[in-house]
């Protein structure tokens, strides 16, 4: 017997060990996305250390797109308040607050350029410049005014609801910055209008307070939707690089797969040839042995060695054919050859062929066929491989003096239907799943220790199952087994009305 052909690993043009080095580098890079995403939805604190740096390179990119606005509100408030001020007072300020914005502004510049920065270090400097920053706008409130009337507290207390705003928008996924930048600045206007005294100044004062702390929680409202949304790419990106990895693997199994079924498709093909060949002589002498055609045998035991040789070349012939068929019907080879079938005349011939195996066991089958039924759409073959291995199966496991009924008819959908039921030792309900499968004998099987390879029904299930059919197997313990295959109203034939004289082509 000749060895299959083996799969050539090269015929693709790519060495093998250039396509394992690709497919590994490919999974360590996989490997390492999920890692680091992982890392991030993994923090004990709660914001893991790469959080902590998107956070902190998000608020120095807020403080670069907002640095005009702080130097521009800056010099209209610095215009405003030489009204009540000199000009050297208010450019004082002006020059104080513009040096703060800039010294803010280069800290931003010099941790965004840094690609390894100290997130700890940075944040405890930006802390630092944000409540320099903050007491120098803060020192509005102690310039020197000449009229300290209601204009002035007024234009006092817009000053600082805007600086509050601005901040809260530049710093909104930084609370504490918020905070430090912030409260230096409310806290010196409110010490501003608790000294001018007076019930409007009380007010505002409160006014100030209370504006403070409602920016406070809207910042900390802000920072949670944005580690919520920095949580969920986490997330998101997890699941990406699993799906990647998840997709590398099948790809891998795919094609594993891939060159298996091919391996075995060879195989079998081979097999196919190399066994029937010496099987088809097996069987031709020992029938012409076992027929004794040549003469009579001297020693008497010879012939019955013959039949028991004929008998298995048999067997294992069935076996390989049904281990062909159901190979083709996994790849998706089996080419249905459809015609018009009569079920009930099919199955009949089936009944005919196994009536002498059924006799001999003991076993009478007794037929239930509805009469008029038309022809079905399907191949005839399957059709009656179906027939005969269910018939088959309920002879065997039949005991002597049993019966086996078949019936044939309509279904409630309009199709038709072949039923075998037997009266045998039945199926326990835990064994069904396993019979189903391949290869799956049941103990009942094991038992009587029958000849079978356990591809009868799986080859029945797959055969209509091409159909577009259903299969349906009930049994109960010591009462039987009834097996039914139903074939879809679709492949029904049903016979067209008569044509008149009016239909006929001119």
């Amino acid at each position: 017997m000749s060895n299959p052909p083996a799969i050539n690993p090269e015929s693709s043009g790519i060495h093998p060990r250039q396509q394992a080095t690709g497919r590994n580098a490919g999974r360590k890079h996989v490997t390492q996305q999920v890692k680091s995403a992982r890392a991030k939805l993994t923090s004990q604190t709660g914001i893991a250390p790469e959080f902590d740096k998107e956070i902190l390179q998000t608020y120095a990119r807020n403080l670069l797109s907002g640095g005009i606005v702080l130097p521009v509100l800056a010099i209209v408030i610095a215009v405003a308040a030489t009204a009540w001020s000199t000009v050297g007072n208010a450019g004082l300020w002006l020059i104080a607050v513009l040096f703060g914005n800039a010294l803010m502004m280069y800290s931003a510049r010099q941790f965004l350029r840094e690609e390894s920065a100290q997130i700890r270090k940075w944040t405890t400097r930006f802390d630092a410049l944000e409540f320099f920053n903050g007491s120098l706008v803060g020192t509005l409130a102690f310039v020197p005014y000449d009229d300290a009337g209601n204009a002035m507290q007024t234009f006092l207390f817009a000053a600082t609801l805007m600086f509050l705003a601005i901040r809260t928008v530049l710093a909104n996924n930084r609370p504490r910055a918020m905070l430090i930048s912030t409260l230096p600045i409310t806290l010196s206007a409110a010490l501003r209008f608790l000294i001018i005294g007076g019930l409007l100044n009380y007010a505002m004062a409160a006014f100030a307070l209370g504006a403070q702390v409602f920016f406070a929680i809207l910042t900390y409202k802000m920072h949670q939707s944005y580690r919520s949304t920095l949580s969920l790419t986490a997330e998101k990106d997890a699941l990406i690089g699993e799906l990647e990895q998840s997709k590398s693997i099948s790809d891998e199994a795919r094609r594993r797969a891939e060159q298996a079924n091919l391996a075995k498709s060879r195989f079998l093909a081979t097999m196919s040839h190399e066994l029937r060949t010496p099987l088809n002589a097996i069987l031709g002498f020992s029938e012409v042995m076992k027929d004794e055609l040549l003469g009579k045998h001297e020693i008497r035991p010879y012939q019955e060695y013959s039949s028991d040789i004929h008998r298995s070349g048999q067997h294992l012939l069935n076996l390989i054919n049904e281990i062909l068929d159901l190979s083709r019907i996994e790849a998706g080879r089996y080419n249905l050859s459809e015609e018009a079938v009569s079920l009930p005349n099919t199955v009949a011939e089936c009944h005919h062929l196994l009536k002498l195996r059924a006799q001999e066991r003991g076993v009478k089958i007794v037929e239930d066929i509805a009469p008029g039924l038309p022809k079905i759409w399907a191949d005839e073959r399957a059709v009656r491989q179906i027939a005969i291995n269910l018939l088959t199966n309920a002879i065997k496991f039949t005991p002597n003096g049993g019966v086996v009924t078949l019936m044939v008819g309509w279904t409630k959908g309009g199709g038709q239907y072949l039923s075998v039921r037997d009266n045998g030792p039945g199926i326990p309900e835990e064994e069904i799943p396993i019979i189903k499968q391949s290869f799956g004998r049941g103990s009942q099987a094991l038992k009587n220790a029958d000849e079978g390879s356990g591809l009868g029904l799986p080859i029945v299930i797959s055969l209509v199952e091409l159909h577009g059919g259903r299969f349906d197997l009930q049994s109960k313990l010591r009462e039987g087994t009834t097996v039914t295959v139903m074939f879809p109203r679709e492949r029904v034939m049903t016979a067209l009305p008569p044509m008149g004289r009016d239909n006929y082509a001119a």
